[in-house]
């Protein structure tokens, strides 16, 4: 029988200790990534605003027309369904694989070849208006060079830390902060095998690192913020926890029923068997949808929910209504005919002005939990990323009252979505589980 002094935790005797020579040669390569990781993302953007702002004002402008008419919104979704076609039918690669079947910088790294036509692609339709943000495209064009740039100058490392290297540096500069790349990444190797015999955390070394350079990168050369900059939040109540707790629920319930119709909306446009017939028809469908809903609807969403929240009580509840729904059936649409684009960004535009619907219905609830919370059972059933769904939701609105809130009431959301069919589907066209 073993004395308390031979006694020691099975969890802590089976963790090997990882000396600072093991994790210090991934200093160098984790920086370099996170800086190109970041460099890349931002080129991207900036091109796209460029564009967005010759298709949207300045072209319209010259011709005399209303820059968002319905006219006009339904041409130009068209004429980017055209282009994004081209690019996916001609151009070598074909602009990767069929994004419904990808998910957040999960799959193994695409070839190098692809890369130009996948960047072009998104590039042209963050300019053109589908719903759709930045985020799977640019975390798959950062792996694919960083795996092929990676392995030929440093060919005696490791494979396989390029990935988590590049998907880190990618959401650190996306999100401008490390911190959602260090929670989405200790949520990918969960349940896994720990590629550096070490602890949870000398497995993150690297990638932080990575994060925290590409998040330093964008904040210094763009200095991006996700805080809504909402009315300050107090001491949380009891009618608070409520309302976040059926808000996120309902929510994660609307996120679902678009997930449940993605492979049925997918197999529609996948009857058209050609890039230059699915694509244009998602275009001209969503140019009808950004008629319905307005401006606001189209895009990514992040800046366009810092303009819903910048007036929480501008609009009706009918009106919220409409733009969440209108956003949510655009990013199906969006999501399913082949555009090249992530749906987080979107999936926060619909939460949040769900979340605002529900304010304006029952002014007791308050703005900043209207939105955290529609955004967190939103993401939830977008995305099925509980760290990611949480992190941004608490983001948003930058309150510690907030966050004890979203933790409680991601529980029963991630009870209605968990085990349920994802917005990813097989090669077959299934979804996955």
């Amino acid at each position: 029988m073993s004395t308390p002094d031979d006694a020691v935790p099975t969890a802590l005797a089976d963790v090997p200790s990882v000396s600072a020579r093991t994790l210090l040669p991934a200093v160098v390569p984790a920086l370099v990534v996170g800086v190109g990781c970041s460099l890349l993302f931002l080129g991207v953007s900036a091109v796209a605003e460029r564009l967005q702002g010759v298709l949207w004002t300045d072209l319209p402008g010259a011709l005399g027309v209303g820059g968002y008419s319905a006219l006009w919104t339904i041409a130009i979704l068209t004429l980017t369904g055209v282009l994004v076609g081209l690019v996916v039918w001609k151009v070598p690669g074909h602009a990767g694989p069929d994004p419904a079947t990808l998910g957040l910088g999960e799959e193994a790294p695409l070839r190098a070849h692809v890369v130009p036509g996948l960047l072009v692609a998104n590039a042209l339709m963050l300019a053109g208006g589908p719903s759709l943000g930045p985020e799977n495209p640019i975390i798959a064009a950062n792996v694919a060079l960083a795996f092929w740039l990676g392995t030929r100058a440093l060919p005696r490392a490791p494979g396989r830390m390029w990935v988590p290297l590049a998907t880190a540096a990618t959401l650190g500069a996306l999100f401008g902060t490390p911190v959602a790349a260090a929670l989405v990444v200790s949520e990918a190797l969960a349940g896994r095998p720990l590629p550096v015999k070490g602890s949870l955390w000398d497995n993150l070394f690297g990638p932080l690192l990575a994060a925290a350079a590409g998040a330093l990168t964008t904040t210094l050369l763009a200095s991006p913020s996700f805080d809504l900059d909402l009315p300050p939040f107090g001491k949380p109540g009891w009618g608070d926890l409520l309302a976040a707790v059926v808000l996120a629920c309902v929510a994660a319930a609307l996120g679902m029923a678009a997930v449940c119709l993605f492979p049925y909306v997918h197999r529609a446009f996948g009857g058209l068997r050609h890039p230059m017939l699915m694509l244009p028809l998602g275009g001209f469908v969503l140019g009808l949808l950004g008629a319905l809903g307005g401006p606001l609807t189209l895009f990514k969403g992040l800046h366009e929910v810092g303009e819903l929240a910048a007036d929480p009580d501008g609009r009706t509840a009918g009106r919220f209504a409409v733009l969440a729904f209108v956003k949510l059936a655009a990013l199906l649409i969006a999501a399913s005919c082949g555009f090249r684009g992530g749906r987080i960004f979107p999936a926060v535009f619909i939460g949040a002005a769900f979340g605002l619907c529900a304010h304006a219905l029952v002014p007791a609830v308050d703005p900043s939990v209207g939105i955290a919370a529609g955004v967190l059972g939103m993401l939830l059933a977008i995305t099925r990323q509980g760290w990611i769904s949480l992190f941004t939701a608490a983001v948003l609105v930058a309150s510690p009252g907030i966050l004890a809130l979203m933790c409680i009431a991601s529980l029963p959301a991630w009870l209605l979505v968990t085990g349920r069919p994802q917005m990813q589907l097989t090669k077959d066209g299934v979804s996955l589980r």
